[in-house]
This record gives C-alpha cells, sequence and structure tokens, in this order.
C-alpha cells in the first residue's frame, strides 16, 4: 500500500504549500505518477504538509482490474486489527479464513503516522491521481477522511465494496452535491451491468438506501474498533465524518435530483 517510487507523468506540486516531496526524482518540484493505462495498477498519492513544517505520503497502490488494495507488508499487526476484535454484527466473515478484519489490518499502518496530531490541527492535502492533482487547506480529520474512504472500499470488506466503483472515479473533499450525483450514477451503471448480464434490476434508488444502511451498521461498529486502537481522536473523527457524510446522501438524494431536474431538459424531451 505504501510506496515510495514514482514514474512517467508528471504533476507539480509547488503551488500547493509543499516543499519538494522526499519521492520526487528532479529539481523542479514535480511529482512523476504513472499511467495507470499502462500499468496493472492504479496509483493514488496522499500527500500531507502540516503547519510544523512535517509532511506525511501514502502511496495507495489499486489493481486496475479489480481495484483491490495491494496491501502493505506487516508482520507485527495490532491486537486491534483481529477479525473478533469489535467485529460488525453484520461482517460475513469468518475469523479462521480471515484472521484479520482486513480494513483494520490496512489501516493500521495509518493510524500510527498520525499519533501526534490532534483532528483540527490544520494540513494542507494534496491528493494526485493520474489525469490531475486535487488540493485543500483542512483539518486534520477532515483530510483524513477521504483517505479512509478508499482504504474501507479496497480492502476486501464484502459490505463495503459495494461502493468500490466510485474509487477508480475519487473525487477528495466532494460536496454532498457531488457524491450524490456520483452514488447514484454508480447505481444506475450497475443496474444497466445487471441487465446486460440478464439479472434483475432495480432503478430506483432502494437498493442505494439499502447499501448505505449496511455501510452505516459497519462504519458504527468499525469506529468502537478504532477507538480501542487510537492513541488520539484523529481516526476515530476521520471515520465519524465520513459516516455523516454517507448518512446524508440517501436523505438528500430525492431532493436533489428534483432540483437538478432542469439541467436535463433536453434529454426529457
Amino acid at each position: 500500500m505504501i510506496f515510495h517510487k514514482f514514474s512517467s507523468a508528471v504533476i507539480s506540486v509547488k503551488n500547493l504549500g509543499f516543499r519538494a516531496l522526499p519521492a520526487c526524482p528532479d529539481e523542479s518540484g514535480l511529482v512523476r505518477v504513472g499511467s495507470s493505462m499502462m500499468t496493472d495498477y492504479f496509483k493514488i498519492v496522499y500527500a500531507y504538509r502540516f503547519e510544523n513544517g512535517s509532511t506525511i505520503k501514502f502511496d495507495l497502490l489499486l489493481d486496475n482490474k479489480t481495484l483491490a488494495l495491494v496491501p502493505e507488508k506487516r508482520q507485527d499487526l495490532p491486537e486491534w486489527t483481529l477479525l473478533g476484535y469489535c467485529q460488525c454484527a453484520i461482517c460475513p466473515l469468518d475469523a479462521a479464513a480471515h484472521p484479520r478484519c482486513p480494513v483494520a489490518a490496512n489501516f493500521s499502518g495509518i493510524v500510527e503516522k498520525f499519533k501526534d496530531f490532534t483532528s483540527h490541527d490544520r494540513v494542507n492535502v494534496a491528493v494526485i491521481v493520474d489525469e490531475r492533482t486535487y488540493s485543500k487547506s483542512t483539518t486534520v480529520q477532515m483530510g483524513v477522511s477521504p483517505l479512509l474512504g478508499i482504504i474501507m472500499t479496497t480492502s476486501g470488506c464484502p459490505i463495503l465494496e459495494q461502493l468500490k466503483p466510485m474509487v477508480r472515479f475519487h473525487l477528495p473533499f466532494a460536496s454532498i452535491e457531488e457524491t450524490i450525483f456520483r452514488m447514484v450514477s454508480m447505481h444506475l451503471v450497475a443496474q444497466y451491468l445487471r441487465k446486460q448480464a440478464g439479472k434483475t434490476v432495480e432503478w430506483s434508488l432502494d437498493g442505494l438506501t439499502r447499501i448505505y444502511a449496511q455501510v452505516g451498521e459497519v462504519n458504527r461498529d468499525f469506529a468502537e474498533r478504532m477507538a480501542g486502537a487510537s492513541k488520539n481522536d484523529v481516526n476515530v473523527n476521520a471515520l465519524v465524518n465520513l459516516d455523516a457524510f454517507a448518512k446524508m446522501v440517501p436523505l438528500a438524494a430525492d431532493k436533489m435530483l428534483k432540483r437538478i431536474t432542469p439541467y436535463f431538459s433536453a434529454l426529457l424531451k
């Protein structure tokens, strides 16, 4: 999951408030990210620069075909990553086949990186993918939330991976309107693919609402796991923020879709 090499495409980070990151190969202040179209992997880089000048960088490597996260190899996983430790009530995994919670195992290294910061510390965040760079000045808890969202949906959790298609079109720091549009689009594309495969389809948003209800249950239980693992409130609050945002999607979806209906006037004739 965490790597320190870059290749091909170039993206400037000079105007993001970052000094050249340790992995930068040249003096131009450019971060090089390999093109996922030419490799078996898709990379998302999260880089954090704090007010004290320190930086933290995570290179998330995802399988281009499945979007499964390539995990960092660790031999010293903490006890709270065991599947039976505050296991989610609706988790279908069996401890004999899956001794570790896949989300906890992949997130454990990140938890340690933020142990010296508080939720409301300020940070500049740069999110780098092949096509573009996103940046935002925010709090640590808000900066960690989208990173946690990627890990939770790509680690192999059978419940959360229902949201995995969103990761390939990752939009960090998205507004509620952007999130609703992307989630509804994902749901409808899934129904189209099901129809193409001869399976039953559900064009209403009821299926999406059910998915979010399950995601809410996992978020609640995983927060308990994190509370027992974190020495500060950054990681738990990052999950709380992520969950609060997720809860808003099904509640606000119908109203938002009605509001943007005029945008589709040319397609509704």
